[in-house]
Order: C-alpha cells, then structure tokens, then sequence
C-alpha cells in the first residue's frame, strides 16, 4: 500500500483522550480541532516550568538525494519503539509546507508504518498555522505601502524595503514582481518579491518565541526598511504592527498534538526550511515535550550540515537546549547515489559506489561527533533492494570510525522494526554525559562565523563576497555582531553546487547575499544561487494529488 492508503486505514483514537491517558494533560486545556488534532494552551505549558526535563534526542541525515533518506519515517520509528520498549517518549516534528507536498514531495509525515496522522489533514492546511503566519507577514507588508501611499511620515526609502511579500506554494513567477501600477491610487510603484512562507522571518520568530510578550517583542524588532541616508532602520514597531501581527497569531504559537500510527502522542508546530531558514520546530514544542516527556525526539531538516547545525548555533544557543545525542539517518541507495550512481540504477548492488559514497556519512559523523561533542549511532534505514554484502560493508566500515550502525526496519514494520536502534539510543543517553559545544563562539566576527561554518562542517578552503557584500556584512558587524549566522545553501551538496556529491573539498563558499532576521535574532546569509521561493518541477507532485466523491485525498506520499 501508499503511505497514504496506509494511514487512512490507521485506527486513530481521539486526540483528547489520548492525551490525558499518555500524558495526563486535561481536556479543557486542549483546543480540540476535530476529534484527532488540537493546540495546547500555554497557560498549562507554563504550569510545567518546574517539573524536570527528559533528555533530547536529535534526528539528522546525510546529504539528501533524490533516493530518499527517511529522516522523518526514522524519527516517528524511534519514537513508536522508545514507547514499546517502556520509555515515556514522544517525537517533535515541523509542519509541512504545502510548496514541496504539491511539488518535489507529496507529503512529509513519515512513511511506510511509521507515521504521524491524521496525514492528509497535516499535509494540507493542518491547524491553520501557516496561513497565520502568511497573513501576519503580508498584513506588515501592505501596512508598509500603506504609510508610503499615505504621506510617509517615517522616510521609508522605497528603494530600500527589506520587507517582501510571501505565499505557501513554490511559484517561480513571484520571485521578482512590480507592485503598484495602474497610477497614484494604487499606490507607490516599485519593485518587490515573495518568498515562501516558510522563508518568512515571521516563522523562524514564531519558531523561537517564547511566550505571547516574546512573541510581540520580536515581531516589532523585524527591520523592514531604512531611511535614505542608508543607516537608519525602520522597525515594524514604528507602524505599531506588532500588537496586530501577534494577534492573528493568537492561535498559531499553540502546540498542535496529533498521534503517531501506533497511537503515541506527537507535537508538530513550525516549520521552517533549513535550506533557506533555520529548519526546526518551534521551541515551546520542544520545551513542552521535555517536560511532559522522558525522551523527547526531534529532528532537523535536511542534511545535518544545514539542519543540525542551526538547530545546535541556533536554537539550542538561544533557547538553552542540550541534544544527548544525535541519530545520524542514511540508506544505501543514497549512498550509492553519493557514489555516482544514476536513481534507475540505484537498487542494484555496487559495492565500489557504496564505499565512494561512504564518505559523505563519513564527514556528517565528523562534524557531529568532533566539533559539536555529541555522542552518534547511525541507522540505516532498510530498503528491500539492500542486499547482505552492502549491510556488512557499510557496518563494516562504520565500526572502523567507532561508531554503531542500525539497519532498521521501521518503514515496513513500524516501531517494532526500530527496537534496536532505540535500544541503542537509550544506552547512549542513560550511560553517557554529552561533552557539548558549538562550531563557533559568538563572539567571532559575522565573516569568521561564516567562514567557520563552512571550512569546518562544508570542507571549503574559505568563503567570499564581492565588495558590495563585504560592506553589508561589515555594517551588520556593528550593531548585529553577536547573532547567529543561519547560513541559507544547497541541501543537496556540502559545496554550493548541487551537483557535487559525496564530500567535496577545496571549495570556496560563495556570500551572494547577507539578510537581517533581526526578530529572530540572525543573519541570513545565502551562500551561492541559493533561491528563497521555489518553483515547481516539471511533473509536480500536484498532477496526482485528487480528492474521491466521497471526500478521500489520494496522491500523498
């Protein structure tokens, strides 16, 4: 069967039952929608301050390839087998975006028999978060043209708004666009643009915040554009949009909680790429599960190149977070494909491109075990095609790092597929104090930030920027030096060009352009042609994605 058939044959239970019966959280502190989604009010998040917190479990992945790594699948395995093994656990994961399920994907809620339902409604509009977080950024954009338009008393330079629009769908044609024509009663005319929600820096706030009064803060702090002497920035607070922003997202800063296919309970809320953002789910969520939980898993988009060092340099720096360890996720056919292998051929046997391929898993383990501290298991994720001379090589030459490797079956047999490696995981958590740190200090200049992210995790030999870049960065120095960098790059290589595989070297990373998140208190610095609204693929995925006459979704993988 699809993942979709798959799930809608799944025996949900009501979410409020659920949660009171796993987690002894009571019903009227549930914002049920419908009977198997609903938000969690703070005020009982908040009530659980004082109690202790579980230990933090992060899933990450190699370098993605068209061949599929399961980081997601993975995650909701560990968590279904934590939970059959006797251990409180329970999974956060980030809201899907309905640009990739309606181009590249076609759905992100686990696969196979380890997913998060209900999937079509979690797939599609959800909770209604996203469309929150696109009408709060869009109702900042129109108030900007609006003060223009209306005499513009705070000397908005036109020319410089750093504020586009945003729409949750990748469409190319929106990248570059003209706002205002028609004449003087439609407004000013200019250049804009929009980016993808989940690009929006309205969601990497959302993700940070911690509270409703956190919220508001950051939101008024968003730089949206600068006078025309160049220096001087103008805040969403000079238009007093912050109260109004924050007050359509009165409902979206709530945790969502839904249940896995074995009926464990999961948080999903938030959802930022970590290509272009910092691709994690949203603080609250994680500080929730800790609380309520032993174990709480999570994971980051992604390789963990992208994913899991902004989830380490930047939540768990902002938010006082510690990972115990790292799940580091592969598949032999990705492997081969970092090898050279074409996808047709990726289901036969080939010994020579698995080991070629071998060393983009080599230096993802590097990277976590060496310059962030963390204690790593790697798990493969089990593909029929695997054959038994591929599994012993690649345990083979994991053991030879020092490292555990976990064929897992967790697609095909649900949590009882993963027991092992979640044996393994909880060895490592309950016997073992992670020796934690981070790829760079805050202190270290903006440029030295960058350049340490990708000489140590991207083996480039240094980065650049040409000399209108270089001033930016330099200006953001001034005032911003202490922020995170959230570095915005191909998911598809450790260099800036997709097409290089396995673990390039002696690459130069490219600074094309450097953004203020200064709400969410980062820099943005996109490294190549790196693209913040995506466009569809030839074939997308939304050519299969129908609904029955009896109201069934069908196409979501």
């Amino acid at each position: 069967m699809s993942d979709i058939e798959i799930a809608q044959q799944a025996e949900m239970q009501p979410i409020i039952g659920l949660a009171k019966e796993k987690f002894g959280i009571p019903a009227e502190q549930l914002d049920p929608y419908g009977h198997y989604k609903a938000k969690v009010s703070l005020e009982y998040i908040n009530s659980l301050t004082d109690k202790k917190d579980g230990k933090l479990i992060l899933v990450t992945a190699i370098s993605p390839t068209p061949a599929g790594e399961g980081k997601t699948t993975t995650t909701v395995g560990l968590g279904d087998a934590m939970n059959r093994l006797g251990k409180k656990t329970m999974i956060c994961l980030r809201e899907p975006s309905l640009g990739p399920c309606f181009g590249m994907k076609g759905g992100a809620a686990g696969g196979g028999y380890s997913q998060v339902i209900p999937m079509e409604d979690i797939n599609l509009h959800f909770t209604g978060d996203f469309h929150a977080i696109g009408v709060a950024h869009n109702l900042l954009s129109a108030m900007i043209d609006n003060h223009i338009n209306h005499g513009n008393a705070l000397g908005i330079d036109p020319r410089r708004i750093q504020w586009k629009r945003v729409v949750d769908m990748n469409d190319r044609a929106l990248r570059k666009i003209t706002v205002g024509q028609g004449g003087p009663a439609n407004g000013y005319l200019r250049e804009d643009g929009y980016d993808i929600v989940v690009a929006s820096e309205v969601m990497a706030i959302l993700c940070l915040a911690t509270s409703r009064a956190d919220l508001k803060a950051r939101l008024g702090r968003i730089v949206i554009a600068y006078k025309a002497d160049r220096i001087t920035p103008i805040y969403a607070r000079d238009l007093n949009a912050q109260g109004s922003m924050a007050a359509l997202l009165k409902d979206a800063i709530k945790p969502n909680l839904v249940q896995t296919l074995e009926n464990n309970i999961a948080i999903i809320h938030g959802g930022p790429f970590a290509n272009i953002a910092h691709g994690c789910n949203t603080v609250t969520a994680t500080k929730t599960a800790l609380k309520l939980a032993d174990y709480a898993i999570t994971e980051a988009g992604f390789g963990a190149d992208l994913g899991a060092e902004k989830f380490i340099d930047i939540k768990c720096r902002m938010a006082g977070l510690t990972p115990s360890a790292v799940v580091l996720v592969a598949t032999v056919r990705a492997l081969k494909s970092h090898g050279g292998v074409d996808k047709d051929n990726l289901n036969s046997e080939n010994l020579k491109a698995l080991e070629d391929g071998f060393v983009n898993l080599e230096r993802h383990l590097h990277n976590i075990t060496h310059h962030y501290g963390l204690p790593c298991v790697i798990c493969i994720n089990h593909f029929t095609f695997d054959t038994e001379a591929e599994i012993a090589l690649l345990k083979q030459k994991c053991e030879a790092l020092g490292v555990k490797c976990i064929v897992s079956k967790h697609w095909a047999e649900g949590g009882a597929g993963a027991e092992d490696l979640a044996q393994e995981v909880i060895n490592i958590v309950d016997n073992r104090e992670p020796e934690f740190t981070y790829v760079y200090d805050e202190d270290l200049p903006l440029w030295e930030k960058m350049e340490a992210i990708s000489s140590k995790l991207y083996g480039a030999t240094g980065i650049t920027a040409n000399a209108k870049v270089r001033g930016e960065i330099a200006a953001l120095q001034e005032n911003y030096g202490k922020f995170p960098v959230c570095m915005a790059k191909t998911q598809m290589s450790f260099s800036t060009d997709p097409t290089a595989k396995g673990a390039p070297t002696g690459h130069t990373v490219e600074i094309s352009e450097v953004r203020l998140a200064n709400g969410a208190g980062f820099i943005v610095a996109l490294a190549g042609n790196m693209m913040t609204m995506p466009g569809l693929p030839k074939v997308p995925a939304a050519e299969r994605i129908d609904i029955t006459d009896n109201g069934t979704i069908t196409g979501l993988f």
